[in-house]
C-alpha cells in the first residue's frame, strides 16, 4: 500500500498502480496522454479538448465545475485527478468519500513541475514525468526576456471585465515573459473597469482566448476607449495550462515578445 499526499495536504492510499483514471482538469488530462496513459484514462470533462481523439472517444463526465457525480461512480475509477481552483470543492469532497482523489493546487511554475512529477510517481510513469519536467524547466530557463518590463493587463472575462491577481498561475507566466501585471497587487480574479485599466497606465492589454473567447471585435471595442494601449489576443492555454502544454509555452512567449518589438512600447 502506497500513500501519496496531494498539493492541498490530503493523502490517498493506493494498493497498486491505478488502471482506471478519471481526470477533471483539462491541462492534466493532456499530461496523462503525454505520459502514455491512453488505456488507463477512462473519463474526462467536456473541456478536456486535448488530445482531440480523447475528447471524441473518452467518456465525458460533465464540466469542470459541474461534474456528473453519478456518471463518475458508474465508471468506478481507482484514481480521480482534480484541481483546487478548477473543480468545485463540494463535488471533490463527495467524490473523495468514494474514491481516491489527488488534487493539485498550482499558482506558479515550480508547483506545476512538482505536480507533473507527482502524477508520474502515482501512475508509474516516473521516468517520463521527470524528463518532461526537466525539459519544461530548461526551456523556461532559456526564455529570452525583454530588458524593460511592459505594464500589462490580462483579461479573462467580459461583462464584467475580469483580470488576474498576483497570486495566480497566469501572473507567474506574465512575470516570466518580462511583463509587469498592473493588477498584481490584487488577488485571484477581480472584476475591473476600463477606467481602472486606464488609470494604471496600461501599455499592453492581452485578451485571453479562455475562459471567455475574446475576438478581434473586442479589441476594436476596447481600443476606442484605450487609444494609447496596445491590445492583442492571447492564447489562454499557453498562459494558464500547467501540464505538458508548458513545453510549448516558452516558444509562444518568445514569438509574442518579438512581435511587440515594433509596437513602440518603451
Amino acid at each position: 500500500m502506497a500513500i501519496y499526499t496531494d498539493q492541498i495536504g490530503n493523502s490517498i492510499s493506493l494498493a497498486s498502480k491505478p488502471i482506471r483514471i478519471v481526470s477533471l482538469v483539462p491541462s492534466q488530462t493532456e499530461l496523462l496522454y503525454d505520459l502514455g496513459l491512453d488505456k488507463e484514462v477512462i473519463g474526462i470533462t467536456a473541456f478536456c479538448v486535448h488530445p482531440r481523439h480523447w475528447f471524441q472517444s473518452k467518456t465525458r463526465v460533465g464540466g469542470t465545475k459541474k461534474v456528473h457525480i453519478e456518471q463518475v461512480k458508474q465508471l468506478q475509477p481507482d484514481l480521480i485527478i482534480a484541481n483546487k481552483e478548477e473543480n468545485a470543492k463540494e463535488q471533490v469532497d463527495e467524490l473523495a468519500a468514494h474514491f481516491p482523489v489527488w488534487t493539485s493546487n498550482i499558482s506558479h511554475l515550480r508547483q506545476a513541475l512538482q505536480m507533473i512529477e507527482a502524477i508520474g510517481t502515482i501512475t508509474g510513469t516516473t521516468e517520463k514525468a521527470c524528463h518532461l519536467a526537466e525539459k519544461i524547466n530548461s526551456r523556461f530557463d532559456q526564455l529570452t526576456r525583454p530588458q524593460k518590463k511592459w505594464r500589462t493587463g490580462y483579461l479573462i472575462w467580459r461583462q464584467p471585465y475580469m483580470t488576474i491577481g498576483g497570486d495566480t498561475f497566469i501572473h507567474d507566466m506574465l512575470t516570466r515573459c518580462g511583463f509587469e501585471n498592473i493588477f498584481g497587487d490584487l488577488q485571484r480574479y477581480p472584476s475591473i473597469t476600463v477606467e481602472e485599466i486606464k488609470n494604471r497606465h496600461c501599455q499592453l492589454l492581452l485578451l485571453s482566448s479562455e475562459p471567455f473567447p475574446f475576438k478581434q471585435q473586442h479589441i476594436n471595442e476596447l481600443q476606442q476607449q484605450l487609444p494609447s494601449t496596445k491590445i492583442l489576443l492571447a492564447d489562454g492555454e499557453m498562459f494558464s495550462w500547467y501540464g505538458s502544454r508548458l513545453l510549448l509555452a516558452p516558444a509562444y512567449f518568445e514569438l509574442l515578445i518579438e512581435g511587440l518589438s515594433d509596437c513602440g512600447i518603451e
